[in-house]
């Protein structure tokens, strides 16, 4: 077992840990693992790095492919020109699944590049800011927050331009496949024949080098600090932080949550109930806050298409239906309930007009399910925290993928993301409309039914969130949310298993702790202030 006060003692009969060509300062000379003793109480996750590497190797081929494709596409066809193959012989032959999951496939590579995009960008953050004193949980807003430098790759210029290419790598997926139609001129007018499928290129190439430049900045980020471990674990974070001196424990606040962190008084009584990660992070008030604005926009927007589209069915009858129940549908395939309108301008105007439209529309629910990821995994670092005090105990290590499927509110968010995109897809399209392998117009749809439901489901998931975020956890195990200073003097003995609970008896002040076997409950009726307090600090 490794105490905080343990882990600055220097040993010379020990060698000194090297990490990313640094020496380390402090040395451990006692410890419990399996693992050989010295410097492997926590787990640097190497295996986490070897394939969040991997996944930006993967990211970088998939966007260089989309550039040269692109290239290739825009230099024979031009920029209204598509790439037309024979994957289908006639639109009436394709179902309506079979178009979605087309259509779908762009938009959910593009959901697992950005993913292990950002996994590397928040890990170089999160040692970026520990670098400048500045990092108090371990889950942060990656977007929201930057170190200090302007031109710092995890300062705030890159990292609004990650948020900006995060978005217009949406936007490009959703034009990057259409269907191209052939259109025969006749005598007594046009035959429309066909349903060949189309790649856009000048849709690939822009995704190809928005994806580029995401992953240009994470690795620019990683070259930039020297990242003492790979693992999401509040715990492996915590320790490594110590073992650097970059933490320092506090004394006397064994008993002490994280929302007691501007209270100066040390001993306290245990607590039944536990405060909710909304009065412990104050980031995650102003999610809660951003989501809920959200979905009043999401709302007042429906409710504006609804009604220019009833005027529209008004006005013209036979060309557009009204909302009703019976043309209500969860699929946008074949319905006439919405608005329309062309996008005006030559060549250059027309995309950048297209960009803009996606951007302003699509990039606020973008933003918005990347900011609901800062409650779910501090809600993560908190199950994990708690489990100190099960049969099982806490294991210090995780496996951030396996995390994803046992953690029933990471398994919500993760199936919620491309869902709520999809569902925006459905809702908000603007389809490239080739016809003999140019693009002939380009028409933004905007359905009513489907923004109806996306407004639902969004309101559904904002709803799951706050009552997590609002959830007060019960028992006396103080709340951390992934804390790590509340962390670092909650946690005095070290190992790959821990149980936390009642380790010593004092007077006037008892001890609570962690330890590598299972420990007997906190007496709730003792004052609590750490080990060797003794009656040093009187009672409060």
């Amino acid at each position: 077992m490794i105490s905080p006060q343990s882990l600055n003692q220097k040993t010379k009969s020990e060698p000194l840990f090297l990490l990313n060509h640094q020496e380390s300062d402090s040395m451990i000379s006692d410890t419990k693992f399996a693992a050989d003793a010295g410097t492997n109480y926590y787990d640097r996750s190497l295996t986490s790095r070897k394939w969040a590497l991997v996944g930006l190797a993967c990211s970088s081929i998939f966007s260089c492919l989309c550039i040269v494709s692109g290239i290739v596409i825009v230099a024979k066809y031009g920029p209204f020109g598509v790439a037309v193959t024979d994957m289908t012989n006639s639109y009436a032959s394709i179902s309506q699944a079979e178009l979605l999951i087309l259509s779908l496939t762009p938009s959910f590579i593009v959901m697992l590049c950005t993913e292990s995009i950002g996994f590397v960008h928040g890990t170089a953050l999160r040692f970026a800011l520990a670098s400048e004193s500045r990092l108090h949980f371990n889950t942060n807003l990656r977007f929201l927050t930057a170190a200090r430098g302007w031109y710092n790759p995890n300062g705030t210029l890159l990292n609004a331009i990650s948020a900006a290419l995060l978005i217009i790598s949406y936007s490009s997926a959703s034009l990057v496949i259409s269907i191209d139609w052939l259109i025969i001129p006749m005598s007594l007018g046009y035959f429309t024949s066909g349903g060949n499928t189309a790649f856009t290129g000048l849709a690939l190439l822009i995704l190809g080098i928005a994806l580029l430049l995401q992953v240009m900045i994470a690795i620019s980020g990683i070259r930039a600090v020297k990242i003492a471990t790979w693992s999401s674990s509040p715990f492996d974070l915590t320790a490594a932080l110590v073992h650097h001196t970059q933490l320092t424990p506090t004394t006397l606040r064994c008993m002490r949550c994280v929302s007691d962190l501007d209270t100066d008084e040390g001993p306290v009584k245990p607590s039944e109930i536990q405060p909710s990660a909304w009065h412990a992070h104050p980031s995650i008030r102003k999610v809660i806050i951003s989501l809920w604005m959200l979905v009043a926009v999401c709302a007042g927007w429906a409710a504006l298409v609804t009604y220019f589209g009833n005027k529209k069915h008004d006005a013209y009858p036979d060309e557009f239906d009204a909302l009703t129940l019976q043309t209500w549908s969860f699929f946008s395939l074949n319905t006439t309930v919405g608005i329309t309108y062309n996008i005006p301008g030559g060549n250059r105007e027309v995309w950048i007009l297209l960009f803009i439209n996606m951007a302003v529309v699509q990039g606020p629910l973008t933003l918005g399910l990347h900011c609901s990821e800062l409650i779910v995994n501090v809600i993560r670092d908190e199950r994990q925290w708690r489990s100190a005090t099960r049969r099982r105990g806490l294991r210090t290590t995780t496996n951030p993928v396996k995390a994803i499927f046992t953690n029933p509110i990471c398994l919500v968010l993760f199936i919620a993301k491309p869902f709520l995109h999809w569902m925006f897809g459905l809702s908000f399209t603007i389809p490239p409309n080739p016809a003999n392998g140019q693009l002939v117009t380009l028409k933004v749809f905007m359905y009513t039914a489907q923004i109806w439901n996306l407004c639902i489901a969004l309101f559904i998931f904002v709803c799951f969130v706050t009552f997590v975020a609002l959830r007060r956890p019960r028992g006396p195990q103080p709340a951390t949310y992934g804390h790590l200073q509340t962390l670092a003097n909650l946690v005095d003995e070290w190992s790959p298993e821990m149980w936390w609970g009642h380790k010593e008896d004092g007077i006037p002040y008892c001890h609570a702790g962690t330890s590598d076997h299972p420990l007997p409950d906190v007496k709730m009726d003792c004052v609590y202030a750490g080990s060797g307090a003794g009656s040093l600090i009187p009672l409060s």
